[in-house]
């Protein structure tokens, strides 16, 4: 992608409710939407919690955004991560946001940050609730990314079992699909298709690819590689 053609992309940190180890894979899903130009990392710094995030600043070109602690029981940091995403919303030069944390008081930021068309990936827990996982457009557990980066590059996935929830979401995505007289499907499109729901992410399930879920679902689908090495895939049964 030409460097004029990069989209441009704030990656806002609740340092207090986020694991320093998901850095790395963090900053690398985001290059999929465009250049990492805003990096803020939110919290009390004077606090021992966050000696860990401390230490990297440096290395991933963090902005450490000092919030005391003026109240207890108010959160000063939610506040501060929520104004300064609508300031650069407005400010019209942001093309997408991360937003590292696993608080639902985050869910209206993002409905409306996403009302204005910009993408927006959450990165959290598994167990952070459910209606600031699908306000996102994507939603993506920072734990299990952390595992998943961790596999040596062409080594054989090590993703979690496929139930058939997940089965089931990738056959209706299948049957939206557009598909040949042979009933395979681009698995491109089918991806997009699954993906509209916020909550699916191939990297959720322990896999950094869209095929290798597939194949590692069995006899449920059938993937082919066809001319310009595109895969296609049909389910069948």
């Amino acid at each position: 992608m030409p460097e004029a053609d990069l989209k441009n992309i704030a990656l806002l940190i609740d340092a207090d409710n986020a694991c320093h180890a998901g850095i790395d894979p963090v900053l690398t899903v985001l290059a999929e939407l465009g250049q990492v130009n805003i990096r803020r990392a939110y919290g009390n710094w004077a606090k021992p919690a966050l000696a860990k995030w401390n230490q990297i600043t440096h290395r991933y070109g963090l902005q450490p955004m000092q919030q005391f602690d003026l109240t207890k029981g108010k959160n000063a940091t939610d506040m501060a991560m929520t104004i300064d995403a609508v300031d650069l919303l407005y400010r019209g030069k942001v093309d997408g946001f991360g937003i590292m944390s696993s608080d639902s008081d985050f869910t209206p930021l993002v409905t409306r940050l996403r009302q204005d068309g910009l993408l927006v990936y959450g990165f959290g827990s598994a167990q952070a609730p459910e209606a600031f996982k699908t306000a996102c457009t994507r939603y993506i557990d920072v734990d299990q990314l952390i595992r998943t980066s961790s596999q040596e590059e062409g080594g054989k996935p090590e993703g979690r079992q496929i139930d058939q929830e997940l089965i089931e979401l990738l056959g209706a995505a299948w049957r939206a699909a557009s598909r040949d007289e042979e009933g395979f499907a681009r698995l491109q499109e089918v991806g997009q298709i699954a993906g509209n729901r916020s909550s699916f992410d191939v990297r959720n399930h322990g896999f950094k690819r869209l095929s290798d879920l597939i194949q590692a679902a069995g006899d449920n689908f059938k993937l082919e590689r066809r001319e310009g090495n595109q895969l296609y895939v049909k389910r069948l049964r």
